[in-house]
C-alpha cells in the first residue's frame, strides 16, 4: 500500500495517491496484520515501530502495536524524527486534530500546554506537519490499536530534531515523568539501517556473508544495545558504525527517560519482537531499509 496521507485540522484531505487504501481497505489490512501476531509483552509502556509504507513494514509494526492495551492507555506520545527540516530541539504541532481514514485523533492540549511552558519546544509549521511521515505513519495503527476505546484517549505528537547527547538527556528527563504513568504510552518512530548508494551508506562486514546478513548483524547489534537500556552505549555504537537509524534521536530520548526512572528504582525491560528488511541486498547496486518492532514493559 502506498503511503496513505490524510491529515489535519480544518483542511481538505491531502491528495489520495492512485491505489491508496481507503478507510475500510486500510482497516482490513491492519486487522489482518494484527491478527497474525501474539500479545506477549502487554501492556507496553513504550513501543518502537517503523514508519515506512505499510506494504514494506505493516506486518513488522503489528508486532509492536499488538502489545498496546487500549483499556488502560489514555495518552499516546508519538516521537518521530524530523526528515525535512533542520531542528536542534523538539517541535509540537499547531493543529488540534489529526485526521486518519479510520477516525480523527485529538491532540492533548493540556499536555501540550505543560510542554510549551518548559520553553524547550518549537512550533512546527503546517507544511512541516503535513510533509513529515515519521509521525503520520503511526496514526492509523494508533487508531486501530485503540479503536475499542476511541473516545477515551488523546495523542501528543512530538517532532524530534537532531539532538545532542546532552539534549537527549534533557528531553529524556522531561518525558520521564510521563513515561512513569501507566496510562501513558510512548510510540517511538524509527526505521533501522538504510543501506545502499542512494542512502550514501554501504557498511559491509564480509565475515557475515551476503550483504543483507551484514546489515542484519549490524542492526541486531544496535537492537541488543537498546534492549540493554543504555543510552551511552547506543550513542557509542552510532559513533562507531554510523548506522543510518533514522529515529536514533527519539530512541535516545526514550533510553534517557528510562535511565531517569531506573535511578528512582523503576524496573523495566525492552524486547524486540520482529525484524525485517525491505529487500535482501546482495550487490553494491542494491538498496534496502530495515525495520524493527519492540516493546517496553514495566515490572
Amino acid at each position: 500500500m502506498p503511503l496513505w496521507r490524510d491529515k489535519c485540522q480544518d483542511m481538505q484531505s491531502a491528495s489520495w495517491r492512485p491505489g491508496r487504501a481507503d478507510g475500510p481497505q486500510l482497516n482490513a489490512q491492519l486487522e489482518g496484520w494484527l491478527s497474525q501476531v501474539q500479545s506477549t509483552k502487554r501492556p507496553a509502556r513504550a513501543i518502537i515501530a517503523p514508519h515506512a509504507g505499510y506494504t514494506y513494514c505493516g506486518s513488522c509494526a503489528a508486532h509492536a502495536y499488538k502489545q498496546v492495551d487500549p483499556s488502560i492507555t489514555r495518552r499516546i506520545f508519538i516521537l518521530g524524527p524530523s526528515h525535512h527540516v533542520p531542528l536542534s530541539r523538539c517541535a509540537l504541532s499547531s493543529v488540534d486534530i489529526y485526521r486518519t481514514p479510520l477516525y480523527d485523533l485529538r491532540i492533548d492540549q493540556k499536555i501540550y500546554g505543560e510542554l510549551w511552558k518548559t520553553g524547550m519546544f518549537e512550533r512546527m509549521s503546517l507544511q512541516t506537519d503535513e510533509d513529515e511521515h515519521s509521525i503520520e505513519m503511526h496514526l492509523p495503527y494508533t487508531a486501530k490499536a485503540m479503536e475499542s476505546h476511541k473516545d477515551e484517549f488523546t495523542i501528543i505528537p512530538v517532532l524530534v530534531g537532531a539532538l545532542s547527547e546532552s539534549k537527549e538527556q534533557e528531553f529524556g528527563k522531561l518525558f520521564s515523568k510521563y513515561l512513569a504513568d501507566p496510562s501513558n504510552l510512548f510510540v517511538v518512530s524509527s526505521d533501522f539501517c538504510h543501506w545502499g548508494q542512494r542512502f550514501r551508506y554501504s557498511y559491509y562486514d564480509e565475515s557475515q556473508g551476503e550483504i543483507y546478513r551484514s546489515i542484519e548483524h549490524l542492526d541486531k547489534m544496535g537492537m541488543s544495545i537498546i534492549e540493554q537500556l543504555d543510552p551511552v552505549s547506543f550513542s557509542n555504537y552510532l559513533k562507531k558504525y554510523h548506522n543510518t537509524i533514522c529515529g536514533r534521536h527519539p530512541i535516545g530520548v526514550l533510553l534517557n527517560a528510562i535511565t531517569e526512572l531506573q535511578k528512582n528504582g523503576m524496573n523495566m525491560s525492552f524486547s524486540f519482537l520482529n525484524y525485517a528488511q525491505s529487500s535482501q541486498c546482495r550487490n553494491w547496486q542494491d538498496s534496502s531499509v530495515s525495520y524493527a518492532a519492540g516493546a517496553l514493559t514495566v515490572h
